[in-house]
């Protein structure tokens, strides 16, 4: 199907394109690129197309080349009515704009409207050859280019008028924001991307979402500023590709840009926009990894409020304690969670998960140095061992490995079932990376000795001394 999808695609491409070209029909679409100010090979380049306004005429001409409505419904080339159950064109009355792929396959299509009618703009849904948010439009040709940067602009038309003008490099999602896959497939053939967005609010906010996108993959990012112009196109035909060339030169980075984002609404002249503006720029700066770069710019920050910069640093600190505090009591939440709610297999995890994890280590150092066992034993035996579970497994150890001075898992398999196996296969490659020293073993040991200590105190008390110890207790709160 996939092989018959990319013949459809390129048949519906052909025939968007001849309808253009040559049918009376197409000549309004002809007309209106050329408003837009593309030049002929440039529509040939792009293979850009028109749609007619007859409700099945692609249909009809892909059954004549002998494809099925079934290959042509899979290509999102037609639809079905709910209502009536026939099928008709996704395309109608339209410019085309086809979606290649690195390899050269026509993928899907993209058409716009000739008036002021919505949607603007319609693209294909997702095939079994097409997924939105892994394409890029035009990447087929900026990969090409030796510049390891890409801008990335809003619309097709902003790039093919950029592709025109000298900008091959330029590429723009598919109707969508963009997405984590499509920054990640940007990564691979750029260090950096300008953003080139519409320069409205719309864009600008598009703009903030994208600089976050990329940076996650280890792109640089710098924004253009469009004074003059709502988009790239409408700055090229006002200004020229050489002012265009020079805008990116001078673009700011993406700190710059969100700093003017935390500035916006706001007098940092009065003492009440100041303070806003600090709050928003030290919350924007704490999320900079890099510190050198992050205190390039709370200098400049507080160099334009007039503050010290120990003022500002002193806040992002504070903000990454607390960002810091909340990942870890979220971290241990899950942790608690799964092994109280999941955890069939160590149920006493759950409500003891300093003594599991302690048991974990030296379950692990064992298993990685099988000579180190009966200095262990000495210390520890089996008894001490607060999870059922770990204390069964220390339990096997200390017999199979009485003999041995090599461990495998397989000689646990006879006293453990598959789940359980896999359980103790895990335990090392959850702690693959983590290096455990003996001294370690030695103050996980504690942990457990410890707690057996409390716990065995605990139970000698008689009832007498536990009522006097709550009594104690009680009243050593109220006199706090």
């Amino acid at each position: 199907l996939r092989k018959r999808i990319y013949e459809i695609n390129r048949e519906a491409a052909r025939f968007f394109y001849k309808n253009l070209v040559s049918s009376p029909e197409g000549r309004k679409g002809l007309e209106y690129f050329a408003a837009r100010g593309l030049k002929p090979e440039t529509i040939k380049k792009y293979g850009l197309g028109y749609a007619p306004e007859k409700w099945n005429a692609l249909l009809l001409h892909l059954k004549n080349l002998g494809f099925s409505e079934y290959e042509a419904l899979s290509a999102n080339l037609c639809r079905r009515s709910q209502k009536t159950n026939g099928i008709f064109d996704s395309f109608r009355n339209r410019v085309m704009f086809p979606i290649i792929d690195l390899r050269g396959n026509i993928i899907a299509f993209g058409g716009r409207v000739l008036d002021d009618s919505l949607p603007k703009y319609i693209n294909s849904s997702d095939t079994p050859v097409f997924k939105k948010s892994r394409n890029l439009f035009s990447l087929n040709f900026a990969k090409n280019s030796s510049s390891k940067r890409l801008i990335l602009a809003e619309g097709y038309m902003d790039v093919i008028a950029l592709n025109q003008a000298g900008f091959e490099n330029t590429v723009a999602t598919l109707g969508t924001a963009l997405t984590q896959e499509q920054s990640r497939i940007m990564s691979n053939y750029a260090k950096e991307v300008i953003i080139a967005y519409d320069s409205d609010s719309a864009g600008q906010n598009a703009a903030h979402k994208a600089i976050n996108l990329l940076g996650n993959v280890g792109i640089t990012v710098r924004v253009l500023k469009m004074n003059g112009a709502k988009d790239p196109d409408e700055f090229i035909k006002k200004f020229g590709a050489d002012r265009f060339r020079r805008l990116i030169e001078r673009s700011d980075g993406a700190v710059n840009f969100e700093l003017e984002k935390c500035r916006q609404g706001l007098d940092i002249a009065s003492d009440t926009g100041k303070v806003e503006y600090l709050k928003r720029a030290s919350a924007m700066l704490s999320d900079i990894s890099n510190p050198m770069e992050r205190d390039v710019y709370i200098s400049k920050v507080a160099h334009e409020c007039d503050v010290s910069p120990e003022v500002i640093k002193a806040d992002i600190s504070l903000r990454l304690k607390k960002i810091k505090y909340a990942e870890k009591k979220n971290e241990w939440q899950a942790v608690k969670n799964i092994q109280m709610i999941r955890d069939n297999i160590n149920p006493d995890a759950g409500n003891h998960l300093k003594q599991s994890r302690a048991e974990e280590m030296i379950l692990v150092y064992i298993m990685r140095n099988p000579d180190k066992l009966e200095q262990i034993r000495e210390l520890l035996p089996p008894d001490k061992f607060v999870t059922a579970f770990n204390r069964r497994i220390y339990d096997c150890l200390c017999r199979k490995l009485e003999n041995s001075q090599s461990f495998s898992v397989s000689l646990m398999s006879d006293e453990f079932n598959n789940d359980e196996m896999g359980r103790i296969t895990g335990l090392g490659i959850k702690n693959k990376s983590i290096d455990i020293s003996f001294q370690t073993v030695l103050d996980c040991v504690e942990v457990l000795n410890n707690y057996s200590a409390e716990n065995s105190q605990k139970k000698e008390l008689s009832d007498d001394e536990l009522i006097k110890l709550q009594q104690r207790l009680i009243n050593t709160k109220q006199e706090d």
